[in-house]
């Protein structure tokens, strides 16, 4: 319980310094959350094109995941399973890995 009080004391600081440490990694996820977040609210889409739609023209089985995530930031739950039904397995998956590294980072 000592941990987790003092883990949340040091959050911000512990956060700044994961950031720094995984710089990369995180400018792509910072990336990825500032446009979903701004075509979700203005229909802006600045987000990166499907490269393999974009050489292949089919679509890849990752083919409509930020349209996906988009409608989940809008609540939109019925249409996030349609455009893309693997949001519901990448996205627990991805944050569960996020947030175990970070805690790994954290607790080292």
């Amino acid at each position: 319980m000592h941990k987790v009080m003092l883990l949340l004391k040091t959050l911000p600081f512990k956060l700044l310094s994961y950031c720094k440490e995984n710089w990369i990694p995180s400018l792509v996820v910072f990336y990825l959350l500032i446009s979903s977040i701004l075509q979700a609210i203005t229909s802006i889409d600045i987000g990166i094109p499907c490269l393999w739609k974009t050489l292949f023209e089919t679509s890849c089985p990752s083919c409509g995941l930020t349209t996906s995530f988009v409608c989940l930031l809008r609540a939109d739950w019925l249409a996030a399973w349609q455009t893309n039904k693997l949001i519901y397995v990448v996205l627990p998956a991805a944050s569960f890995y996020l947030l175990q590294d970070f805690w790994r980072f954290c607790t080292k």
